[in-house]
């Protein structure tokens, strides 16, 4: 079931479109997991607080993407798989093999990062993989029996939690306001050509971008009066979302540049952090961090899970020829098969680790996503499938573009050091 009781027509006044934000909330909750922390962490303990400017870019490219993603939903009434199906058919051949290998080796990677936290606040209780295991079947049975409105509560506690900790661990470190303000400014530090771009281009989401138009949709929103409200949504989430980016970047610029203090890449740099915080502030700050760690990778995971099964339950609809309404996608075998191989088959991977051939395939077709979504929208969105009003204007194109070209250099870049080794 959805939410149209709760939003059936557009609302017109401030105060009621800023009390129905919900699903950008959702894709910024969902987009922003442990790992992007940690890059944007690392990024300020490597050059101080001189990349503060490409993560504000990285964030407006993020609105533009969501945000065209979901007035293509909007404008047209239909979904994303209506729009790549009307390019040809490749796009299904293409997007049903990511799916199904990114589904497998996500599914691992989350419920890995999750139990690191949990691990961390309740030692020697279970081990990794029972934790990780555990998280993973509760997200699963949790989104495979609540409704929408449930879900979205949900993750509005979890990036409550998240953003009161991360926010308040960033001011805790007194952050020098000169240096912070200087970070605006654009600058490029000597070797860090690539790291820039990947900081704009990695932080807030890849597959889960595609699925914001879903949550708009379960929201109830369904028609163009709503693009609106939308707009205004997606803009609110991506501030959110800025925030945090700028408030990991503090606190590895003034907690670890200064002491050159080196973390691990990957979700484990928060456990590096979590101790350096230990060693400076005491262990109530330590576990209060613990806890937004936790937050993070949870609201990942329960994301996916439900965004990404929405998005596999719409492509097996189009090449099925199935009829179900774009409302009731979560009602379907697909969206409940698209749960347990999220969810059972990556448990395999624990005991195994993640095959180097399925590493490959994942790195090449993850690379070549995000370029593939910035194409394609410019494409919709200045054709005659959009009415005309709702197609793109200057300042869309101009985005979009920018963000097409990002992402082409960074997928240039990921196939040559899979190539390289």
């Amino acid at each position: 079931m959805t939410d149209q009781h709760h939003a059936t027509s557009a609302p017109t006044s401030a105060a009621a479109r800023w009390r129905l934000i919900g699903p950008g909330i959702v894709a910024a909750a969902t987009g922003v997991g442990a790992g992007d922390l940690v890059a944007t962490l690392i990024a300020g303990s490597r050059f101080g607080h001189a990349l503060l400017w490409a993560a504000v870019v990285g964030c407006i490219v993020k609105i533009a993407l969501a945000e065209g993603s979901a007035r293509w939903h909007l404008a047209t009434g239909s979904t994303m798989l209506d729009g790549w199906g009307s390019l040809g058919r490749w796009t299904y051949w293409y997007f049903g093999i990511y799916i199904v290998i990114w589904g497998f080796v996500y599914g691992a990677t989350a419920m890995s990062a999750t139990a690191l936290p949990l691990a961390a606040l309740f030692p020697d209780l279970l081990p990794n993989w029972a934790w990780g295991a555990g998280v993973g079947l509760l997200c699963a049975l949790f989104v495979a029996l609540n409704r929408y409105e449930m879900f979205e509560t949900v993750m509005k506690v979890l990036i409550g939690i998240m953003f009161v900790i991360v926010t308040g661990v960033a001011i805790l470190v007194a952050p020098n306001l000169g240096q912070t303000l200087g970070g605006l400014v654009p600058t490029l530090p000597e070797g860090a050509t690539f790291y820039t771009l990947g900081l704009i281009g990695g932080v807030g989401g890849t597959i889960t971008m595609s699925a914001y138009g879903y949550w708009v949709n379960a929201k109830g929103w369904r028609t163009p009066d709503f693009i609106p409200l939308m707009r205004l949504d997606n803009r609110v989430a991506y501030g959110v979302t800025g925030v945090f980016v700028v408030a990991m970047l503090i606190i590895g610029a003034e907690l670890l540049y200064s002491a050159q203090i080196a973390l691990n890449s990957g979700d484990r740099g928060l456990l590096d952090l979590d101790a350096v915080l230990r060693d400076r502030f005491g262990p109530v700050v330590s576990t209060l961090f613990l806890i937004g760690f936790a937050a993070t990778s949870l609201s990942s995971v329960l994301g996916v899970w439900h965004g990404v099964s929405l998005l596999f339950a719409d492509f097996v609809r189009h090449i099925t020829g199935g009829t179900t309404d774009r409302g009731e996608l979560h009602r379907t075998r697909a969206f409940r098969f698209y749960l347990f191989w999220l969810t059972i088959p990556p448990m395999i991977l624990f005991v195994f680790g993640r095959p180097f051939l399925l590493v490959v395939i994942y790195g090449a077709l993850g690379a070549f996503f995000m370029p593939f979504l910035a194409i394609t929208l410019i494409w919709l969105l200045n054709s005659h499938r959009v009415p005309r009003e709702w197609r793109n204007g200057w300042v869309s194109n101009g985005l979009l573009g920018l963000a097409a070209a990002l992402f082409v250099v960074l997928c240039l870049n990921e196939l040559w050091s899979l190539v390289a080794g």
